[in-house]
């Protein structure tokens, strides 16, 4: 795989470029949404929860933030991912090209919008009077892992789009399941145990606890849950590596 990228370094360069610069194309404010879009989301979502669950949570700005800023990464990149391979059947089918190549460019795009809300998330932390510690180095590790995350269910859900059109509607539901049970704007501090525990199944809820324990908790997450973290992440992407190697030909005949 490494090797197909670096032969066509070219072509994903300026796949790149196109995704980036098609997502801002006619609009007034340009790449301006990348910030405004999840900073209105959280003052929403602060007016609506801060007065329910505020009062019981230390720096809920930043605790909120943390969840949010995962979360809009998280369906930014599978949502385009999703539709990478219809998006550019007009290339593949005509060139023979790697079809991962139009997956791969879309994540860069929403990488480098995660990247720069990242930055406005610190200056937050910053402004709240939340610490900074050398522990937040641990931070690009549920980084790392979010992004091979992504990438894998990007190559399962594009590969499933091509054959189900049914898979847009599904996964715009299934986001919304997944965000109630990822703890954005709440804590599971009041269930039992063995609810918690059940929490772990989510990996984006794993990824956000990551990411607020490091800079709320000031504590460094076990082991065990290191590995959970990339668990999720490895399966992810080698479930969605077998699909295309599997069906790599099929599509084809679909799109």
């Amino acid at each position: 795989m490494l090797e197909k990228l670096k032969r066509h370094q070219f072509l994903f360069e300026e796949l790149v470029k196109r995704d980036f610069a098609k997502k801002y194309k006619r609009t007034i404010l340009g790449m301006a949404w990348s910030i405004l879009a999840p900073l209105m989301n959280l003052l929403i979502m602060w007016l609506v929860f801060s007065n329910f669950f505020g009062n019981n949570v230390d720096h809920y700005v930043v605790y909120l933030f943390a969840g949010q800023l995962i979360f809009s990464y998280f369906t930014d990149a599978t949502n385009l991912g999703m539709n990478s391979l219809l998006m550019n059947a007009g290339i593949f089918t005509k060139v023979n090209v790697p079809k991962y190549l139009f997956l791969f460019s879309q994540n860069v795009s929403s990488l480098i919008n995660f990247g720069l809300n990242l930055l406005i998330f610190f200056t937050f932390v910053a402004i709240d009077g939340v610490p900074f510690t050398w522990k937040f180095v641990f931070l690009l590790f549920p980084v790392v892992c979010l992004i091979v995350f992504n990438l894998g269910l990007g190559l399962i859900l594009s590969a499933l789009f091509v054959f189900f059109r049914d898979m847009q509607y599904l996964w715009g539901i299934l986001t919304q399941l997944i965000m109630w049970m990822s703890a954005i704007f709440y804590t599971i501090d009041s269930y039992s145990h063995t609810i918690q525990c059940m929490f772990l199944l989510n990996p984006l809820y794993v990824y956000i606890r990551y990411f607020r324990k490091i800079i709320l908790d000031g504590t460094i997450p076990t082991v065990q849950f290191h590995l959970l973290a990339a668990a999720f992440a490895i399966l992810s992407f080698g479930i969605g590596a077998y699909m295309y190697k599997k069906y790599n030909h099929e599509f084809l005949y679909y799109v």
